[in-house]
């Protein structure tokens, strides 16, 4: 009896079983091989003494941004995030409450000094501040990054009927 030609594909699996997922087909006991080829990453958590905290205060909600001088998010809370909902998101001790919660996620990466930007009308800008002043860092700068409309673009032309 001739046999037929293997699939390349089969052939290579069948010479070296540790490929893909042939172990359980071949009936070895595959825990070793999946340890040893799955290993935990550790998140490299760097260090950045100098931040930014952007508050985002809006009439309905406040939200705290809290990110490297480049850019990069480090760590973020909403009044909505913190557990708040509907008329209360809008209160300024919501804002605090996130303020204290974007601060502690932000821990891990030893921030020693900020610089804030304020953005916004809401009723929670102070708040935001001082909940972010119960951590302990200082403050470098409160810039206030607040769009002011100075009287826009041109209107368009009346309409003729």
């Amino acid at each position: 009896m001739a046999e037929a030609p293997k699939n390349n594909v089969l052939a290579i699996l069948e010479a070296n079983p540790s490929a893909s997922g042939a172990t359980e087909a071949a009936g070895k006991d595959s825990a070793p091989a999946a340890a040893a080829g799955k290993r935990k990453v550790k998140k490299n958590k760097h260090s950045v003494p100098k931040a930014r905290a952007c508050v985002c205060a809006t009439e309905n909600n406040t939200i705290v941004t809290i990110t490297d001088l480049n850019g990069k998010v480090l760590a973020w809370a909403s009044s909505g995030s913190s557990g708040f909902k509907g008329a209360r998101k809008s209160t300024p001790y919501a804002a605090k409450v996130a303020a204290e919660k974007a601060m502690t996620a932000a821990q891990p990466f030893g921030i020693q000094s900020l610089e804030i930007e304020v953005k916004g009308i809401g009723p929670g800008r102070e708040q935001a501040i001082r909940g972010l002043q119960v951590a302990g860092v200082n403050f470098e700068s409160i810039t206030d990054r607040t769009p002011i409309a100075h009287g826009g673009c041109r209107a368009p032309r009346p309409r003729r009927v």
